[in-house]
């Protein structure tokens, strides 16, 4: 039986992530890096697919546990009736290769523990060969090896290997699982270390010649320094820091980018085909991003960001993606693995994502919108800026007219989808922003025109009277979330009555208290994203939608509804992309990187505009928000 998906912790090393239970089982870890085969794959499948579990040997759940105060140093208590026990997880920030570590420490009497380790390459499908090196065990299979060591009085079972005999440290043997028994008693600490290396170097890897307390300090001393810049002096400070946190540790520092989530194939409906690899970095971030890293306080994260952003998107912009890799890659398969039973029986499991060759007209405008708040910043762009700004708009010109398949990446028709031309209005707008910052208006009339027409024609083609409300798309009644984002890009101010409107119909998609991201389909495929079943809501619409609340001046309102979602973090206060506002239930991949950034974005804009006794703007100097600059030059139409 799989723990929800809200019983898992995040640790990283800003390269890679695992995910621990609150039954103290490591049930994913993809190594070395984010978008890697998983060597720990229990979360979509059964304990034969991978986990490594360090819990009394009877099982259960732990009495309590906690991050570190601003470190990303998890802490679960084990409390049995002969004694306390604590076990600390952490993932040094990497010098010296990947690794985990599991510190034990007794607090009161005796406690017994148990380790087991089962290690499978390839997403849970490749048992390993194992052999012992001194006191390491090493498993094997094609390019990966992992290193465990041990350190204090620790038996390894004769059953730790399938050949069902004490391994020979000669021998190399099929590994089903190591288990390890061992008893803590007040004041004694024990540390195992698991380390990953190319199965082709001989040697113990690096990483395993720290000692577990050295890197202990070191981990905990790097994320509080890197905590302490945080900017954000409001009333949501510890769910602000924490989503930060969060966002960071999703970050992939060799290159800058940030991954939406670190796991694949955690459904939007449980035993549903909505499963999605979210290990990938998507463009539709990237404004949001960059505002919650500058309004935060973290310019060099900021810049990293944008610098991944304009390596990813070069070439011709005919081929401008939704979705990249950890480097800036371009091509990501979608495959299955028939292996895998899947999260609660969802199937399939992905692996890769077929977003890559879908056509969004949106992410013209979030690359736009990225850029203009750069060069606001006074983050340096590079001098093949203005190039790079003539080349996407020649290109969107062009094409503004297509249907596409829109912020939702649909898999059904393509459709006029009203938040991508409100999008396309946005790249028209920033490019002419950027012109008069730059000195460059050797363009600014056919952008103009660009950004004139497209209004009129949303106004005209997504404005439905009847409901006074903006649609998902041209010829729909349907309703969309996204339509919550219009006053925040500036297509329209907040004080407008059609702003109002489209607020005031969002109620349609309420679920208790949530907010879908459109309405839910029948009992066949949906009409619009082509799938079946239903989902849960989207964590990052009911955050919109406190936003918008918050700047029509319904401030109370909007602070219950942010405060709705930050109730339903899970205990260590990370958020799913989805919520079950029925079952109660975490949904999606997980921690989400939209989920957090969106929180993040909003209790600053609650903040500011007062929507909480007591607060007042946060500290420090201004910081560029996504909202267009000057409410006198917001346009309107009609």
């Amino acid at each position: 039986m799989n723990a929800h998906i809200e019983d898992y912790a995040l640790i990283s090393d800003l390269q890679t992530a695992a995910l621990v239970g609150r039954n103290g089982s490591v049930d994913w870890l993809c190594l070395p890096r984010f978008d890697s085969p998983a060597c720990f794959a229990a979360l979509l499948g059964t304990a034969g697919h991978g986990l490594w579990r360090v819990a009394p040997p009877h099982g259960g759940t732990c009495a309590r546990r906690s991050y570190r105060p601003d470190t990303l140093v998890l802490d679960t208590y084990w409390e049995c009736p002969t004694g306390t026990a604590r076990v600390t997880d952490f993932m040094p920030p990497r010098s010296h290769g990947p690794c985990l570590v599991r510190v034990v420490e007794g607090l009161s009497g005796t406690v017994a523990l148990r380790s087991e380790l089962r290690p499978r390459f390839h997403h849970g499908r490749i048992k390993p060969w194992a052999r012992t090196e001194g006191r390491c065990t090493v498993a094997v299979a094609g390019p990966d090896s992992l290193w465990v060591s041990t350190e204090g009085p620790m038996e390894i079972r004769g059953d730790a290997y399938s050949t069902g005999r004490d391994p020979d440290p000669r021998d190399s043997a099929v590994l089903d699982a190591t288990v390890v028994d061992f008893t803590v008693s007040a004041g004694q600490r024990l540390s195992l270390q698991l380390a990953w290396a190319p199965s082709h170097l001989p040697d113990p890897p690096d990483a395993l010649g720290v000692p577990a307390e050295t890197a202990l300090k070191a981990t905990c001393d790097h994320w509080r320094r890197w905590t302490a810049r945080c900017r954000y002096q409001g009333p949501w400070r510890d769910a602000v820091t924490r989503s930060l946190i969060t966002l960071k540790a999703l970050t992939y520092a060799p290159t800058g980018g940030v991954v939406a989530a670190p796991t694949t194939s955690l459904p939007e409906c449980l035993g549903g085909e909505r499963n999605w690899d979210h290990r990938f970095c998507w463009l539709r971030d990237s404004t949001l991003t960059l505002s919650a890293l500058l309004r935060g306080g973290y310019r060099e994260e900021a810049t990293a960001w944008l610098d991944w952003l304009v390596r990813a998107v070069a070439g011709d912009p005919a081929d401008l993606q939704a979705v990249y890799g950890l480097a800036g890659q371009r091509r990501l398969p979608e495959t299955e693995a028939p292996w895998l039973p899947g999260y609660e029986g969802s199937r399939p499991v992905r692996f890769g994502n077929a977003a890559v060759d879908q056509f969004q007209l949106d992410v013209y405008g979030e690359v736009l919108d990225t850029l203009h708040l750069s060069l606001k910043a006074g983050i340096p762009v590079g001098p093949h800026l203005w190039s790079l700004v003539k080349s996407l708009m020649g290109h969107l010109r062009a094409h503004w007219h297509e249907p596409d398949q829109g912020l939702w990446e649909v898999r059904g028709d393509r459709r006029q989808f009203v938040h991508s031309k409100v999008m396309v209005w946005v790249a028209a707008d920033r490019a002419l922003r950027m012109g008069e910052l730059l000195g460059r208006n050797e363009c600014a009339a056919q952008w103009r025109a660009l950004r004139d027409e497209v209004h009129r024609e949303v106004c005209r083609a997504g404005w439905d009277a009847e409901r006074e409300s903006f649609v998902q798309a041209y010829g729909t009644p349907a309703l969309d979330a996204s339509a919550l984002l219009i006053p925040k890009v500036g297509f329209l101010p907040a004080d407008d009555p059609r702003v109002h409107g489209t607020v005031r119909a969002m109620r349609a998609l309420d679920h208790h208290g949530f907010l879908r991201r459109y309405a839910p389909g029948g009992p066949g495929p949906h009409r619009v994203d082509g799938m079946r079943g239903a989902e849960g809501t989207v964590v990052a619409c009911s955050l919109w939608y406190a936003d918008a609340l918050a700047a029509t001046g319904r401030l109370a309102e909007a602070r219950e509804a942010f405060e709705r979602v930050l109730a339903i973090r899970n205990d260590v206060g990370l958020l799913a992309e989805q919520w079950d506002p029925v079952g109660h239930r975490q949904l999606g991949n997980a921690p989400a990187a939209f989920s957090h950034i969106a929180l993040v974005d909003t209790a600053f804009a609650l903040t500011r505009a007062g929507a909480c006794p007591g607060a007042g703007p946060p500290s420090g100097a201004p910081c560029p928000s996504r909202r267009s600059p000057a409410a006198s030059d917001r346009r309107r139409c009609g």
